[in-house]
């Protein structure tokens, strides 16, 4: 059955700063009680800036790999560079949730609460408490936050915290409309919820609360029985079919982890476009970054700078303008160069180039490939 849904901006909650009753502060803008069968759901950054969790003066590469569990990706964007993560507040998104915007005159960066869902149950307590309505009430709390998806442009709003709401509808065993029994479908209605919300709220027109009105009453569940949260929604583990992105899991197979000091001291990528010259010295540090002892000779021709995802066909013809690197590689002994020559077949996998020997392997232990963009 459905029914109209009506979401309305929370107007009149004004900038929190460290120690506000951010319950208070809510009421007081609804001008009376929450109703039972609301959902309120909240800007991360305001509990965020009432808990004080701020951090100035920091570089802030630096803190979001202290505010994360592990790296998914990283690339280089203009300057600086930025990390895709598992955060601690658990889901995976760009910078761990750190922000620098809408923070407040101070302009520290905000940092999102380690357990959401706890202070999502907190603030419902809260406002139920000052409504003298009774714990049992079907009354939720989401707290939102904005993040990227895999496979889709922009951003949208998703549910960071929850408390009193069912936050999974598992639809599976249930027949469709066309009596079909579905087996996959599941709908994650606290980040629908989250998003609709944001349609009313903006990115920048201050408004921190939204209150969603219309839900189905079994969509709202007891405390006691309210055991998953917004956690619930995050992916991970067995159930992670990309858990690194595909540039890091190909590094991270020959030594060098996302996120790491050996990382960067290999160079990483850019989202931009970049020399293949550039592209071909990340491949050369991979491969020799397990054997300080061998050697190698490089040389390129460059034809000018070309895009990570270039795709122009590899060809003998002295005419062509596609660029080529030729490396020389040189080991120790027969088992050393043919671990080196695979580690450089699997590394220029990771800049999406081409590795072609070109020569049998050398009684000196030396051996030669070709590096060209796929």
């Amino acid at each position: 059955m459905t029914r109209p849904l009506s979401v309305v901006p929370l107007l009149g909650v004004p900038e929190v700063v460290v120690g506000d009753d951010v319950a208070g502060l809510l009421v007081g803008a609804l001008g009376g009680p929450v109703t039972a069968g609301d959902v309120v759901v909240v800007s991360s950054k305001v509990i965020s800036k009432a808990l004080g969790l701020t951090a100035s003066g920091t570089d802030k590469s630096a803190l979001v790999l202290v505010e994360s569990t592990r790296v998914v990706a990283e690339r280089v964007v203009d300057d600086r560079v930025t990390r895709v993560v598992e955060s601690a507040a658990g889901p995976v998104m760009a910078a761990a949730g750190i922000d620098a915007s809408n923070t407040g005159p101070s302009g520290a960066l905000l940092l999102l609460p380690r357990d959401p869902d706890a202070c999502a149950r907190e603030l419902r307590t809260a406002l139920l408490s000052l409504s003298r309505m009774p714990s049992s009430t079907p009354f939720a709390v989401v707290l939102s936050d904005t993040a990227g998806r895999p496979w889709r442009a922009g951003l949208t709003d998703f549910a960071l915290g929850s408390a009193g709401l069912t936050v999974l509808l598992d639809h599976r065993g249930a027949e469709d409309a066309d009596g079909r029994v579905m087996s996959v479908t599941s709908r994650a209605v606290a980040d629908e919820i989250a998003a609709a919300a944001d349609l009313v709220k903006g990115k920048a027109d201050g408004v921190a609360a939204v209150v969603v009105r219309g839900l189905p009453d079994s969509w709202f569940v007891e405390p006691e029985r309210d055991a998953v949260g917004a956690r619930g929604l995050v992916r991970t583990g067995p159930a992670d079919w990309f858990a690194k992105g595909h540039v890091e899991a190909v590094r991270a197979a020959l030594g060098v982890a996302p996120g790491t000091a050996e990382s960067e001291a290999v160079g990483i990528r850019s989202v931009g476009p970049e020399s293949f010259a550039d592209r071909v010295g990340r491949v050369v540090a991979l491969t020799l970054f397990v054997d300080e002892d061998a050697s190698v000779d490089l040389e390129v021709t460059d034809q000018g700078d070309t895009d990570p995802g270039d795709t122009r066909p590899t060809s003998t013809d002295p005419s062509d303008t596609a660029p080529i690197a030729t490396v020389t590689l040189g080991a120790a002994d027969a088992y050393a160069l043919g671990r080196l020559a695979q580690r450089l077949e699997v590394a220029g996998a990771s800049e999406d180039l081409t590795v072609d020997f070109t020569t049998e392997p050398t009684a000196e232990h030396t051996v030669t490939a070709r590096l060209s963009p796929r």
